[in-house]
């Protein structure tokens, strides 16, 4: 029996706004660039709706004019991955990146509330920014109820990660004034 080679297709940044102006991706369609691969991204429930509007308030009040607090935007890593976080905290620019994509050098920190995704959250994607040199990663861990808190990125690794619970207030190194409760991350759905 012959051997078959599988051959993949991998897809730039301009492919895939290609596809978005060719209508074969939707505008509002939730889907990411990862590695060159076009990945549906999970669902938005109620509960992830609420923790980031509840992150959004604070984290815009906390960070004032020191950051640009940009909710579910994109970010350029390189030619073959734009990620779209939940919430990035930004470097201020006068034009509020209207033209273009932030990069990695503009990112100070990465947030991302996972429920279904959380797996796909702490491995692959905390890979890919710790290989851009993201300098602080967290994700809200909403099955379990705590923030992950990923610093010192090195290759594709982070070398510290800690664990925050409720009760707890947090602040991204790159800005230390910016002082936000775990709680806002963990907001319960009311029953």
């Amino acid at each position: 029996m012959a051997a078959t080679m599988v051959l993949r297709k991998r897809f730039t940044v301009d492919d895939y706004y290609r596809m978005v102006d060719a209508g074969i991706l939707g505008e509002r369609e939730r889907v990411e660039l990862i590695d060159g691969e076009v990945v549906t991204m999970s669902p938005i429930g109620p509960r992830h709706t609420g923790c980031l509007n509840a992150a959004m308030k604070s984290l815009v009040l906390a960070a004032g004019d020191e950051a640009i607090v940009q909710p579910q935007g994109p970010v350029r890593l390189d030619r073959f991955n734009e990620p779209q976080p939940d919430i990035m905290l930004l470097r201020p620019r006068e034009d509020f990146y209207a033209s273009r994509h932030a990069g990695p050098a503009d990112v100070l920190l990465v947030i991302e509330i996972a429920d279904s995704s959380l797996s796909y959250d702490r491995g692959r994607k905390a890979r890919l920014y710790a290989a851009w040199g993201v300098p602080e990663y967290w994700v809200a861990d909403l099955p379990h109820n705590v923030m992950w808190r990923h610093t010192s990125p090195d290759g594709n690794t982070y070398r510290q990660i800690e664990s925050l619970s409720r009760g707890q207030s947090m602040s991204p190194q790159l800005l230390p004034g910016c002082i936000v409760p775990v709680d806002v991350f963990l907001i319960e759905q009311q029953r």
